[in-house]
């Protein structure tokens, strides 16, 4: 009877010992997560205080593109929960929280698969989708200074211009070639769309004025004449081991995440029946 009894304590020892060990890797996994969620909440929330939406939510609405910090808020939300749920469960061994943040964990996993495939099946409808989703974005351009150097950014980055050409930016009102329109910007294109000089230190913010009131066969000289949805679609074979080397890097820290939750839960479980499998 002493001998079972021995090897009986021994085996539960090993088991609390065991489930601590794992307890204190997956606290260490999702403390990361939980501050980087803490960190997108406060720029997010930073960013919109300095727009005033704070102060009046009736901004949100205003917009017709996207505000690029509904989705630093939207991520800084996701990944400030998942890491509290994760953090507070392997501390307090709650299996309830656990079981939540495994749950999440294998959800998101499933859904961007399922994204990817389906991107890859229905590649006419993303690009349709994007046109769209870019389209829409240019007609707001000048409203929020984010979605701004958004689209800065991507054109710069990828040298094109609007959608699918310069022409797209007739549907901005300020950029509107109509005989309508008396803005300063009338028939031209944002500087991010310019053709950039060497010789010049300082980014020319007038660049792009009145350039398309000239022959269309002279635009390739000021400005990027290529589409961004194009040149998305030329950038994407060109660096598709890095996205496969993204996609499988957060795929394993996801299974990573899956495997200590599960694994914590199965040693929680054995401890409180009693019994070590």
């Amino acid at each position: 009877p002493h001998y079972f009894t021995k090897r009986y304590l021994d085996s539960l020892c090993s088991c609390i010992r065991g489930y601590s060990y794992f307890s204190f890797i997956l606290f260490s996994y999702n403390i990361i997560f939980w501050l980087a969620g803490v960190v997108f909440l406060g720029v997010g929330l930073w960013a919109w205080s300095e727009k005033g939406v704070l102060s009046d939510l009736t901004k949100v609405t205003w917009l017709h593109g996207i505000d690029p910090v509904v989705l630093v808020l939207m991520v800084g939300v996701v990944m400030f929960t998942l890491g509290f749920a994760g953090c507070v469960g392997a501390l307090r061994e709650n299996i309830c929280l656990l079981k939540f943040f495994c749950g999440a964990i294998v959800l998101i996993f499933f859904l961007e698969l399922a994204v990817a495939v389906l991107a890859f099946l229905f590649q006419d409808w993303v690009r349709d989708r994007f046109r769209e989703f870019f389209e829409s974005n240019i007609r707001s351009y000048r409203d929020d200074i984010d979605l701004q150097n958004l689209i800065d950014s991507l054109q710069k980055a990828n040298q094109c211009c609007g959608a699918y050409g310069p022409e797209d930016w007739d549907l901005n009102v300020y950029f509107n070639c109509s005989g309508a329109s008396y803005s300063c910007e009338k028939c031209g294109v944002p500087f991010s769309c310019c053709v950039p000089d060497p010789a010049q230190k300082v980014v020319n913010t007038h660049c792009g004025y009145d350039v398309r009131i000239q022959l269309k066969s002279k635009w390739d000289e000021f400005i990027f004449t290529k589409g961004c949805i194009q040149a998305l679609e030329g950038w994407l074979p060109r660096n598709i081991y890095i996205v496969a080397g993204v996609f499988i890097a957060i795929s394993l820290l996801q299974i990573f995440g899956i495997f200590l939750a599960r694994t914590l839960i199965s040693d929680i479980e054995a401890v409180k029946a009693g019994h070590y499998f």
